[in-house]
């Protein structure tokens, strides 16, 4: 992309947050970006009708380096260009009915005011009847299903309320992340119910989503727009983690020539999507004996308007279906002109194997993009139809060296930075640094005002930009991370930003590590009385001294510090939450004198699912205090020093 001008008008933050609803419906897989192709759908979402040749014209001029990509920045721009004769009215229209979206009066912390927000029925329609064919076998949830899927129901955001199906939608797409001991069952009160919506924002933080301005009180009162961002990102992630080499062994087979295995962790999951639907075609059209340059060879470039017309659909079903499913041959479509009724048709056959799930026709016609990637994304995960490698195909892509998933303490970073909200969604921390970029936004959240936007960070365009020294300017930008951390004193003795840019493991891991520490510790730190530095030796200080305020024995030795194997009991941590939260904790959910592994994961999953109830955002996993981790139980302590310390200056707010 070229610099943007600017424009002789300004956006207010509610202007530019309805902007971002628009284009976040369209970048689903929030890697920071959409496509050119997709620009004149994302205006008329964002109330503004633009004609094609001023569509054509405005990607003409940003679009120098025919890259096919708009980032949000660049996109405002946009949007501002097109629209300045009509920026009067624009907004109104922001706030009045579009087609398939309704908008509702309420206030948020972000919108005090009362102002509207849109929520879109068909997401309403297709995430209840998500829930109802997820949920139906649980039978501790039959009170509550099934859910009226109908578009002018309510019913989705009045079953929500209590935060129990949330919960278990939690655990659906992160199996284990709640431990449902925790969850309070009814009858509720409205304490109990903060409760549980408290659990399911920091339970769903603990897994990436992005909850920007969204709290326990929102959810509780069904805020339509809010309830429906949650369930978007919380659905998404399940979806997508079915996408990898373990879950699929024949995942491989998407692999173009020249890759190897290694490459798949550079895509993302709707990448890995699109290649597996068009893998599928390629598929079907070498069966028809189509050449390869056969015109009537259909590739799909996006979930939007590359398959309205349900064609894509119709091969793909037929070439995952088992035979006996009965699923119609795609010339059977050919007896009609009408999209609609190709739609109806297809969704018929996707009926037939079990997966009519998020997309109506009309959402399919409409190119509905985030609803269409859903329906793939189900599709993939039930009926791949990859076969694995053999063992010579294998050899040539890599397989036969060791193909590395990602680790628990990776996953614990990347859904870290994931809900902190930077712009891009990183699917892998090896690739997703490559340009810097999203370590600034990282800095940022720990000391704003530290990175030199202006004189010092070249921009995503430039980055991408083959022809203006695209590679030396991001690795420009990692060089330029490595001296901001060693700003914040981190130890980075050998690291460049080459190997940063380069994904070098352990080099990117030990910044990633203490960018988390010091986010941690300056939180700490605005909370502490003395405002201090904070350091580990400290945080055990507090631990201990408010252990022994109440009589608690199980403290950790001085000497190890979080390294304590006592710490895997996890003992300790349970008496701190009392502490914190007195008469939360149960003892008789608890195991004293707990031996083996076996033994203690019990009471780690207790922990940390009580310490996100009483409000501390932990990320670790229960894994980490049984097997006593000593990085990531050091940001459960912290965490829970957070807590209490914000628990404190609140009591402390409220009787002044």
């Amino acid at each position: 992309m070229s610099e943007l001008e600017e424009h002789d008008f300004e956006l207010t933050e509610e202007q530019l947050g309805d902007l971002k609803e628009s284009f976040d419906e369209f970048d689903v897989d929030h890697n920071g970006h959409i496509t050119v192709k997709e620009l004149g759908a994302v205006f008329s979402a964002a109330g503004a009708e633009v004609p094609g040749y001023k569509v054509r014209e405005v990607i003409s001029e940003y679009d120098k380096d025919q890259n096919g990509t708009i980032e949000f920045d660049e996109f405002v721009a946009m949007f501002k260009k097109v629209t300045d004769k009509y920026r009067g009215a624009i907004f109104k229209s922001l706030l009045s009915t579009n087609m398939g979206v309704k908008h509702s009066g309420g206030t948020s912390e972000s919108s005090a005011e009362g102002t509207k927000h849109s929520h879109s029925k068909e997401e309403q329609v297709a995430f209840a009847d998500w829930i109802n064919s997820s949920l139906k076998e649980d039978e501790s949830v039959h009170k509550y299903l099934p859910i009226d899927a109908s578009e002018d129901s309510s019913d989705l955001y009045e079953k929500v309320k209590d935060g129990i199906l949330l919960c278990k939608m939690i655990n659906l797409s992160a199996p284990g992340t709640i431990d449902e001991r925790v969850i309070n069952k009814p009858p509720l009160k409205v304490f109990t119910i903060h409760e549980n919506q408290t659990l399911v924002i920091n339970s769903a933080l603990a897994i990436g989503c992005n909850l920007v301005n969204i709290g326990a009180g929102d959810l509780a009162e069904g805020k339509k727009h809010l309830v429906l961002g949650v369930l978007w990102q919380v659905i998404r992630i399940g979806l997508f983690s079915k996408i990898t080499l373990t879950n699929v062994p024949g995942l491989a087979r998407l692999l173009q020539e020249g890759e190897t295995i290694e490459g798949l962790h550079h895509l993302s999951p709707e990448e890995l999507l699109l290649r597996w639907v068009n893998f599928h075609l390629g598929k079907y059209y070498d069966g028809q004996n189509y050449p390869p340059d056969d015109s009537r060879r259909k590739v799909v470039h996006n979930f939007s308007d590359d398959i309205k017309d349900s064609e894509a659909y119709s091969i793909l079903l037929y070439q995952i279906a088992p035979q006996s499913s009965g699923v119609d041959h795609p010339q059977s479509y050919y007896s009609t002109t009408d999209n609609s009724k190709k739609a109806e048709k297809m969704l018929r056959n996707a009926e037939k194997i079990g997966c009519r799930k998020f997309v109506r026709a009309k959402d399919v016609v409409s190119g509905n993009q985030k609803l269409n990637m859903a329906f793939v994304a189900n599709l993939f995960s039930t009926f791949p139809n990859l076969p694995e490698l053999d063992d010579d195909e294998g050899k040539e892509v890599g397989l036969d060296e060791e193909y590395q998933e990602e680790t628990r303490e990776e996953l614990t970073y990347r859904n870290w930075i994931n809900s902190m909200g930077c712009g891009r969604y990183v699917n892998w921390l090896y690739s997703d640094f490559f340009d810097g970029i999203i370590l600034f936004k990282m800095f940022e959240h720990i000391r704003p005002g530290c990175v030199d936007w202006e004189k010092k960070v070249n921009p995503e365009g430039k980055c991408k930009n083959a022809r203006m020294g695209g590679k030396v300017k991001c690795i420009e930008n990692c060089n330029y991370a490595v001296d901001l951390g060693k700003q914040f004193n981190f130890s980075l003795i050998g690291i460049q930003g080459q190997d940063i840019h380069e994904g070098v493991q352990n080099l990117t891991l030990g910044l990633i590590w203490q960018m988390m520490r010091a986010y941690t510790y300056t939180l700490l730190a605005r909370l502490s009385p003395d405002d201090d530095h904070m350091t580990e030796e400290k945080i055990v200080e507090w631990v201990n001294k408010t252990l022994q305020s109440k009589k608690k024995t199980h403290l950790i030795n001085k000497g190890h510090g979080f390294k304590d194997p006592d710490i895997s009991t996890s003992l300790a941590v349970l008496d701190l939450i009392d502490c914190i939260s007195p008469k939360m904790i149960n003892p008789a959910l608890i195991n004293p004198d707990p031996l083996s592994d076996e033994d203690k994961l019990p009471n780690a999953q207790y922990a940390i699912s009580m310490a996100r109830k009483i409000g501390a955002v932990v990320y670790a996993l229960p894994e980490d205090l049984v097997e006593v981790k000593p990085k990531m139980v050091l940001t459960v302590f912290a965490s829970l020093m957070l807590c209490a310390l914000e628990k404190s200056s609140k009591n402390k707010k409220g009787k002044k």
